[in-house]
């Protein structure tokens, strides 16, 4: 029987068998043309990862062979000294300074390239980013656009294209490369930088010139995609104006040989070209009346410095002090001249164990303070765009057109020092990938009379120059290296707000990369 029994499960699974066999497979139909579009994105999104991955290791490469050059020449030591702990803990904080250093200036694979001449043209990466924000406020449209001063901030109830940005990256030959940013918006279309850098310079010296952002702390050398918050810090938009301060020049940087990763930046830039608020602008600083003003001498020219150091605290720790500073003359005159002083600190923390970066934490922190040397205005004795004149010790510079009735200064001004400072310090903890949470604080205040209506007022009755705090906690998903969402809260408080004098605002912004985008500092 049990034989029998066998022959029939036997039979019987042939026959399951056959019938299945004969009936369509719809687990093997072809796959739909969606199914392969799919698959099509996620072969380029991770062969984008593998080429950022490539060019990432051959930057450090490069950055330790320059870190590797010793700078005195030192008699041969019999044997080789016993590694310390300093040396050790030198080492790390070495290791971790490379490990935070700036991803690589110089692309690997080509996007295109042409042979002219003797010289190969290389056209590396391209990159295209966009930023829409949506929101509301409390605030009025008009009052939005002063708190958010911010030249790529939302500026209105409801939607605000923050901005759309095309970027260019090669290598020109074996000793420079060529970096191009355009920006977008609704109805403007401007080069937000064109610069070169060196890239075999010895002694660890490299050389940047064009139109470009001055190194000064953290937020003006970098764009707003870069950015944790949705706007651009307060203290920022009053010291360099909203779009930051950058203008044609050249800047040459130091990597000092210490242990430890020491950049010294020193710059030359024009003070009369591009967009430098606190310099030679029109209008002044302070509602001052703007004259022309041209570059005579090597003096008359906008200097810039700036330190920045990076330090291992353990493992997993990195601790980035930084100063800065950039003078100029200004446009009240002969005898205008402004000083903008700063100190940055960063902590980033991040475990050797993490997926994508997740945990992470860092505390970000600048001040700036602002000396604005304003020049003596007597009215109607020059004119300078129609209207008004200035004088500097009793002289009077220059000449022109009578006074008109419209002159927006019709009144004497005196000279003085207007003083600005402020500060911006955020946390911002990446909890769970690809989540991240955040708390901006922020204070700015004056001193020094401003001018409204052509009459001297108090500084903090103005917009521009008046106490002001913010505090904004931030909400980031960021599902992929491309791709963000930030949902931001503000609370403003500043005096010439009507009624209370706070403003409470809510904004959404979601942003798109495509492409590899050249890194930015730090």
């Amino acid at each position: 029987m049990g034989n029998c029994k066998l022959a029939a499960y036997a039979g019987f699974a042939i026959f399951v068998t056959t019938v299945l066999a004969a009936v369509p497979d719809r687990g093997m139909a072809q796959p739909t043309q969606q199914e392969v579009d799919t698959l099509k994105e996620e072969i380029r999104r991770l062969r984008e990862q593998d080429s950022e991955t490539r060019r990432k290791l051959e930057a450090l490469e490069r950055q330790i062979e320059k870190l590797q050059v010793a700078p005195v020449t030192a008699p041969a030591a019999p044997a080789a000294p016993a590694v310390t702990a300093t040396d050790d803990a030198a080492r790390r904080a070495l290791d971790l300074a490379i490990g935070e250093l700036p991803a690589p200036q110089v692309p690997t694979a080509d996007l295109w390239s042409r042979q002219i001449g003797a010289a190969n043209l290389r056209l590396m990466e391209i990159a295209f980013d966009a930023i829409v924000a949506g929101g509301s406020s409390t605030a009025t449209d008009d009052e939005i656009r002063v708190l958010e001063g911010g030249a790529h901030d939302p500026k209105r109830r409801g939607f605000t294209l923050q901005q759309a940005e095309l970027s260019l990256a090669g290598a020109v030959d074996p000793y420079f490369s060529t970096f191009a940013f355009i920006v977008f918006g609704t109805d403007y279309v401007e080069l937000e930088e064109a610069y070169f850098l060196s890239s075999s310079l010895p002694y660890g010296l490299q050389l940047k010139g064009g139109y470009y952002l001055t190194e000064f702390g953290l937020i003006n050398p970098t764009h707003s995609h870069a950015w944790a918050w949705v706007d651009q810090p307060v203290v920022n938009t009053r010291m360099f104006g909203g779009d930051g301060l950058r203008t044609p020049g050249f800047r040459l940087g130091w990597l000092a040989p210490l242990p430890w990763y020491s950049e010294v930046d020193l710059g030359v830039q024009a003070p009369n070209d591009g967009l430098v608020v606190s310099f030679i602008s029109d209008p002044a600083v302070g509602g001052r009346p703007a004259v022309p003003r041209e570059v005579s001498h090597l003096y008359d020219l906008l200097y810039s410095a700036r330190l920045y150091n990076a330090f291992g605290l353990g493992d997993n720790t990195m601790l980035l002090p930084g100063l800065s500073f950039v003078s100029g003359p200004n446009s009240t005159g002969d005898g205008g001249q402004t000083f903008i002083f700063g100190a940055d600190l960063k902590l980033r923390w991040r475990p050797a164990e993490n997926f994508r970066g997740w945990p992470f934490f860092v505390w970000q922190t600048e001040a700036m303070s602002r000396a604005y040397t304003a020049d003596w205005y007597l009215a109607g004795t020059e004119l300078a765009d129609g209207g008004g004149g200035h004088s500097h010790d009793g002289h009077n510079h220059g000449g022109g057109e009578e006074p008109t009735d419209e002159d927006p200064f019709p009144n004497n001004l005196p000279g003085g020092i207007l003083r600005d400072w402020g500060l911006y310090t955020q946390i911002l903890y990446g909890f769970r990938n690809p989540w991240a949470g955040g708390l901006r604080f922020e204070y700015a205040d004056a001193s020094g009379d401003s001018v409204a209506d052509g009459d001297l007022v108090p500084s903090r009755t103005t917009p521009l120059r008046g106490l002001r705090y913010r505090v904004s906690p931030l909400l980031i998903w960021q599902p992929t290296e491309f791709s963000r969402f930030r949902l931001q809260y503000n609370w403003d408080y500043t005096p010439w707000l009507p009624g209370s004098g706070t403003a409470n605002s809510v904004w959404l912004s979601a942003e798109v990369l495509i492409g590899a985008h050249p890194a930015h500092t730090y």
